[in-house]
């Protein structure tokens, strides 16, 4: 059964890459292996947009998010394309 997860156990900082650079779980090297990556959620540090590539694969930018803010979809990667907010950490 799933879950969500209400307090943070793990956190790295974002920066944002290429399709071939997704954020992984600690642990998990690669997303597409046998081992399971829910995605994480972000923490916003600085005002901007954000472009991300959700657990489900869509991607879509988040416009305007409010730094000091967290961005509660599960995210695999953050692209660089039209990502202009910075500071950005992936929790677990």
């Amino acid at each position: 059964m799933a879950y969500q997860k209400l307090q943070v156990s793990s956190v790295i900082v974002v920066t944002p890459g290429t399709l071939t650079q997704r954020i992984n779980q600690p642990g998990v090297t690669d997303p597409s292996s046998q081992g399971e990556n829910n995605g994480c959620i972000l923490y916003i540090g600085t005002t901007g947009d954000v472009e991300v590539v959700t657990a489900a694969g869509d991607n879509v930018t988040f416009v305007g998010v409010a730094g000091g803010t967290f961005l509660p979809v599960q995210v695999l990667q953050v692209v660089a394309t039209s990502t202009t907010a910075t500071n950005i950490l992936a929790c677990w």
